[in-house]
């Protein structure tokens, strides 16, 4: 664990995380990773990553668990009841954010939606993920990456021509929701600072999917044509994709015209570059099977690193596909720290994915390990003025 020695951007920003599995618990973990005060409130039973998503390690929690909920604090409540209710009443009245991602509607038949809360925090910011947004015909559908990949179109141009749909194997949905749930919020307090005013953030993975398909819709609304599967080759250039060498596949990127006449002078194949067939990009993309076998024809005479190294000394982009022992053992991701060792009570030493994005005069640091279920009730509630069971001294706080 880090020292504290400098502020941290969000320092004294107190986050109320109330939510489960990824996209939310996500979102709150990078808010705690710039100094926010994230304390995670979960139901009896815990958020369902503790024991159900990724490997289990020696104590209750699993290592996903591990990888989503750093720097953060946890008390249970069970939201259901009048008594812990009207401790998450207490909490909300000293909360900057509240970030949750229950099924909507189900905060408010709680009575602690943002119309409830903002009433007795009115500088509240109020962020709602979930699978379809809280508004549209699709609101009540469940919030899963995955029906958010197939409905936003992404599972539609992933996998091969040849091959049924794919989803994308990273959880592109859940994790884009996420990023932009934090730039919403953090918008929204910019934005506070000046008017004195919170506000309600309505997020959902299904547009999370549908902003990141900006090729392949800008290229629907100018052609008319619907996307399709291509692989690993992209709808706008070619070739820039996934191609055979001697011992198996690599990527490279020749997306223009000045990087094609490269190649194809280092393959020796300058030929191509003034063919009818391959002469443009758009040509090139309407050819592109025929174009990638005739590269392969002198790909495959040489090996995968051969080619990487020599493309790159010539200054085409090219690389290999990895698989995770190779992308989290590599020198460069050693060098940006992408495999965080952190303190846990129970576990040790465990591993964490390191900090996406690197701050400089401030830098991200692991203040806290991922909480153990409950681990911080008695020290949050003695920060409200309450005790152990939720109470003051003489009654029971009323929302």
């Amino acid at each position: 664990m880090n020292a504290d020695s400098d502020r941290l951007p969000l320092e004294g920003i107190r986050v109320i995380d109330v939510s489960q599995v990824m996209a939310g618990p996500f979102a709150c973990m990078l808010l705690g990773d710039l100094g926010a005060d994230v304390i995670k409130v979960e139901p009896p039973t815990g958020d369902q990553t503790r024991s159900s998503m990724g490997f289990k390690l020696q104590g209750d929690d699993s290592l996903g668990f591990i990888n989503l909920n750093r720097n953060k604090r946890s008390i249970v409540l069970d939201l259901k009841a009048e008594e812990d209710r009207n401790v998450f009443f207490e909490l909300s009245k000293t909360a900057d954010v509240i970030i949750e991602n229950y099924r909507p509607g189900v905060m408010k038949k709680l009575g602690i939606d943002y119309d409830a809360i903002s009433k007795i925090n009115p500088k509240i910011i109020y962020a709602s993920i979930s699978g379809f947004g809280q508004t549209g015909p699709w609101w009540k559908r469940p919030g899963f990456d995955l029906m958010a990949q197939a409905a936003s179109g992404v599972m539609s141009i992933t996998g091969h021509p040849d091959s049924p749909p794919a989803k994308s194997g990273a959880p592109l949905a859940d994790i884009g929701c996420a990023l932009f749930t934090v730039y919403a919020v953090l918008s929204a307090f910019i934005g506070r600072e000046k008017s004195g005013k919170g506000q309600y953030i309505d997020a959902s993975l299904y547009e999370a999917g549908l902003s990141f398909a900006i090729w392949d819709i800008c290229n629907y609304w100018g052609t008319g044509t619907i996307p399709e599967r291509t692989g690993t080759a992209n709808q706008m250039a070619a070739p820039y994709q996934a191609v055979r060498a001697k011992d198996g596949y690599f990527v490279l990127g020749a997306n223009n015209d000045r990087m094609f006449a490269k190649l194809c002078d280092l393959l020796d194949r300058s030929d191509l570059v003034d063919h009818p067939d391959y002469s443009t990009n758009a040509l090139r993309l309407k050819n592109r099977i025929a174009l990638i076998e005739e590269l392969e024809t002198v790909l495959l005479t040489r090996t995968r690193e051969d080619w990487v190294e020599t493309l790159l000394a010539a200054g085409i982009p090219a690389g290999s596909i990895q698989d995770y022992s190779e992308a989290l053992g590599n020198p460069h991701a050693e060098a940006r720290e992408m495999v965080m060792p952190i303190d846990h009570p129970v576990e040790g030493r465990v591993n964490n994915i390191g900090f996406p994005v690197k701050l400089r005069g401030t830098p991200q640091q692991v203040r806290r390990h991922p909480p153990l279920l409950n681990e911080h009730r008695d020290e949050i509630l003695a920060e409200l003025g309450l005790g152990p069971s939720g109470k003051e001294a003489n009654n029971v706080r009323s929302a």
